[in-house]
């Protein structure tokens, strides 16, 4: 198991802005290339999603997740470069600690990561 964040460049404002997400999606692109044999990212929040999908879209490949509520794209099935790729929730902030039923689905979509890839 490897952690690593999506995003590598410093925050200058409360949120990261889509450029910057996609600008600083190149570092985050060629830490992914140093493990060939990867089989599950999760991609824990929207920023990561999107970074993800810079990636993806660089390449001129499609969209590894569709745009779309977390809670309604979790429990589908996406492939980025022969990975499983599993969306869900962000397991910080202050969001975490008052909605009980997102620590349920990130649990759940921790276990269903670990099954595949065992």
């Amino acid at each position: 198991m490897y952690l690593t964040s999506a995003v590598k460049c410093g925050k200058t404002a409360y949120g990261i802005q889509t450029d910057t997400i996609v600008a600083c999606s190149r570092l985050l692109e060629q830490e992914l290339a140093l493990f060939k044999h990867v089989k599950v990212l999760m991609l824990m929040g929207d920023v990561a999603i999107k970074a993800v999908n810079a990636i993806a879209r660089r390449a001129g490949e499609a969209r590894v997740i569709p745009a779309g509520a977390t809670y309604k794209l979790r429990n589908g099935t996406y492939q980025f470069r022969g990975a499983r790729v599993f969306p869900s929730y962000l397991q910080a902030g202050p969001s975490f600690f008052i909605e009980k039923v997102k620590r349920r689905m990130i649990a759940e979509d921790i276990a269903a990561a670990l099954a595949c890839a065992a």
